[in-house]
């Protein structure tokens, strides 16, 4: 990541960590992976500007980075997007920011639901329309989908106050790692492969064996099609508009009388350079890559998110 900060710029990051795929659809993922991953962007999306655009909510266009990951701790397939979120929208009408007035961006049970509904609309959409011609028989298809929509989705969201910047440094460092890094590597055993793992249901570090065939096999699943990207940036924070758009925002906040004190370029470098404390850590139970950082509530407003590029 590449990053250019701006004093006065946009509001607090709120990151919802993880929005989550049902295992029912995995096999979808393994027969269509480049389709199903394009619809999950495309329905995460479209999920949170149709919230954000409702006049009695945020009424404006949002801004968001979305991440893919495919794995879990032992490297089954665990399809999530870690989606970066400015708190608060928009109105290019009015020329107006509009913040996000609580802790969390939007109410998460509606949210879930709302991201269900319009997966499952597209997943369906797709089959009928021969996007997912590996899938043939209907029967199965009715009741996956059916199966998928009678469970309930899991987005979880989180808030990230006071100094966003070091969040946005932090996951630079591991925005491109891979499902397993070569740390968790312990050792060849005969036809086997061993490496530790986290168990999140009782917080402790376990070591799994799996032969060098079902190793390889539960790699490559997370093996992205080519040419997919896996990161991607929407609304105001889009490739095409951020420059535009973040400069229009910018000058309105300057203005605003909500933003008293001002973060200077020079601590917003020192952020890069100081050490995060692990205390107050906490991160992805399932990918484990992404820690963020929770900070005094008090500090509603970042000050200084200006251009950035991953």
């Amino acid at each position: 990541m590449e990053g250019q900060a701006t004093a006065g710029s946009v509001a607090r990051i709120l990151l919802p960590p993880g929005i989550y795929v049902p295992h029912e659809l995995n096999g979808w993922v393994r027969l269509h992976p480049r389709v199903v991953y394009r619809l999950l962007f495309h329905s995460v999306w479209q999920t949170l500007q149709k919230f954000a655009r409702n006049p009695k909510r945020l009424n404006g266009e949002l801004g968001a980075t979305m991440v893919l990951h495919t794995w879990g701790q032992k490297l089954d397939q665990h399809v999530h997007l870690h989606v970066l979120v400015p708190a608060g929208a928009w109105n290019k009408q009015t020329k107006q920011w509009h913040p996000a007035d609580s802790t969390y961006l939007f109410p998460v049970k509606a949210l879930s639901a709302g991201f269900k509904g319009r997966m499952v609309s597209a997943l369906r959409h797709g089959y009928e329309q021969d996007d997912m011609p590996n899938i043939t028989r209907n029967g199965e298809v009715n009741r996956i989908l059916e199966e998928s929509m009678n469970k309930d989705w899991v987005v979880y969201t989180k808030a990230c106050h006071g100094k966003p910047e070091r969040v946005l440094d932090y996951l630079s460092r591991y925005t491109y790692r891979i499902a397993i890094s070569e740390s968790r590597l312990i050792d060849t055993v005969d036809d086997g492969v061993r490496f530790r793992w986290k168990d999140y249901r009782d917080g402790q570090h376990k070591v799994m064996r799996l032969s060098g065939v079902e190793f390889i096999r539960r790699f490559l699943q997370h093996v992205l099609p080519k040419g997919f990207m896996r990161i991607r940036h929407y609304g105001f924070l889009s490739n095409r508009y951020r420059r535009v758009k973040l400069a229009e925002i910018n000058e309105v906040l300057r203005h605003s009388k909500v933003y008293e004190n001002k973060t200077t370029p020079d601590e917003i470098s020192s952020f890069v350079e100081s050490p995060l404390d692990p205390k107050l850590l906490w991160f992805c139970c399932h990918c484990n890559l992404f820690h963020l950082r929770n900070m005094p509530w008090r500090r509603m407003f970042l000050e200084s998110l200006a251009f950035f590029r991953i």
